[in-house]
């Protein structure tokens, strides 16, 4: 019984006396190290540029990444020509906006297939890939807000016998 009781702890600060065998505090504390760096390192060119490839529905784009002054430039194009609908703008500008970069970087991309939605979509997917290159720390920024991801979503491709990848043709009885 007398054994029983001096196991016991009521409070946190007896525990230290019950378990006997754990390190002091200090000691603890100076075993542990945190990591300076982030885990991945910067990816960049010799012109000091950071380089993807981001992709949605048919659409591919080569993005690259450089400080500058927050000019966007689509496929020799100013952002604000090739994407006319505002939308479309605000969607590239996504990645910048989360990571409170904006007006920060000057981005260049060369995009190819699909529509303009799509080609949005995968300058986006660009844009937040070499974001992450040119500064590994904000990658889990990035990541959380679903932009390092790339949107697999493709159109079905017509199957034969029918009119499009699913409808069928009109039946008709006579």
């Amino acid at each position: 019984m007398a054994t029983e009781e001096k196991n016991t702890a009521s409070d946190l600060s007896d525990l230290k006396e019950v378990v006997g065998d754990a390190p002091a505090a200090d000691a603890v504390e100076a075993n542990v190290e945190v990591p300076s760096t982030p885990l991945r390192e910067q990816e960049i060119d010799a012109q000091g540029r950071a380089y993807a490839t981001g992709r949605r529905k048919d659409a591919t784009a080569r993005v690259w990444l450089k400080p500058g002054t927050g000019k966007v430039t689509v496929n020799g194009k100013d952002q604000e020509v090739y994407f006319a609908r505002p939308t479309l703008r605000l969607v590239i500008n996504q990645p910048f906006a989360i990571s409170e970069r904006e007006g920060q970087y000057d981005v260049v991309a060369t995009v190819t297939g699909g529509g303009l939605s799509g080609q949005a979509g995968a300058v986006k997917h660009g844009i937040s890939q070499a974001l992450t290159r040119y500064e590994p720390a904000l990658r889990a920024t990035i990541k959380a807000a679903g932009f390092l991801t790339r949107d697999s979503r493709v159109v079905e491709r017509k199957k034969y016998g029918r009119a499009k990848a699913r409808r069928s043709f009109q039946f008709s009885k006579r």
